[in-house]
């Protein structure tokens, strides 16, 4: 079995390295917070994990954080070894580690969707991007975690997340919007809600309402970030970063927030 090092034990990161160890590999992790480990061997540095490794998955929670543990691990990791990026950090951040890979170090970027639940049951969606090779090797340590899907080069499966994550946060986000409007127009949200589920919107009605997912809000802004400056992301972005009370609730509670706002401006 591969010896692995998995640095991150966020909400997603720890119930994935579990995962890991319970297939049977050799496993050290690292966390920013030290004490998360949950009974798995814990080193206190990123250095320190990915000494000896054959395999360092990442899973932290932005450009700025991989980019910042990167620099204190990657001259530790020894000609072979393969370095799979599972954060959602878009395709330039991945380019950004690419450039700066020590020789013989290769870099899977395989960013994920799902939350808490299917991290712990190994039903995540793995969005893969690299050289064949280097996918092959990567597939047999990503098939613990989930269905992989292998989305091309370098590059792709984080350029995917980003697509689909995207298309997520901002219909959530909009119908959120168009539910505040049904009740200024009077009609019942629960009304509401059951036609849209029953056409081409249920999966985000679905989604929008969603009492198992763990998904913070801070994130999902973040993530729309990733995408660019166009005019509807941005607009959710902004939605979602104008109601700091619910950042670390789950994506979900934009739809309770901006109907409260929207009351809110109806007894002003």
């Amino acid at each position: 079995m591969k010896k692995i090092a998995f640095l991150g034990l966020g909400r997603m990161g720890l119930p994935m390295a579990r995962r890991l160890a319970a297939a049977g590999h050799p496993l050290t992790v690292w966390n920013r917070s030290p004490g998360r480990a949950g009974g798995l061997t814990e080193a206190a540095t990123p250095a320190e994990a990915v000494r000896g490794a054959d395999v360092v998955v990442t899973m932290l929670s932005d450009p700025a954080a991989v980019a910042e543990v990167a620099g204190r691990f990657t001259a530790e990791l020894a000609p072979g070894t393969l370095w799979i990026d599972m954060s959602s950090i878009g395709p330039e951040a991945t380019a950004g580690l690419r450039a700066r890979l020590p020789d013989g170090v290769v870099l899977v970027d395989a960013p994920v969707i799902g939350s808490v639940g299917p991290a712990a049951a190994g039903d995540l969606v793995v969005f893969a991007g690299g050289e064949d090779a280097d996918l092959d090797r990567a597939q047999p340590v990503l098939e613990h975690l989930g269905r992989v899907r292998r989305c091309g080069g370098a590059g792709s499966g984080a350029a995917l997340k980003v697509v689909v994550i995207g298309a997520i946060v901002a219909c959530v986000t909009a119908l959120g919007e168009v539910l505040a409007v049904a009740e200024e127009l009077g009609v019942p949200k629960e009304q509401a809600r059951e036609v849209l589920s029953a056409g081409p919107l249920a999966g985000v009605v679905a989604r929008a309402f969603s009492t198992e997912s763990d998904f913070p809000v801070r994130l999902a802004a973040k993530d729309l970030a990733l995408a660019g400056g166009g005019p509807v992301l941005t607009a959710a972005r902004e939605v979602l970063l104008a109601h700091p009370s619910i950042a670390e609730e789950d994506l979900s509670a934009v739809v309770g927030a901006l109907h409260r706002t929207a009351q809110a401006a109806t007894t002003a």
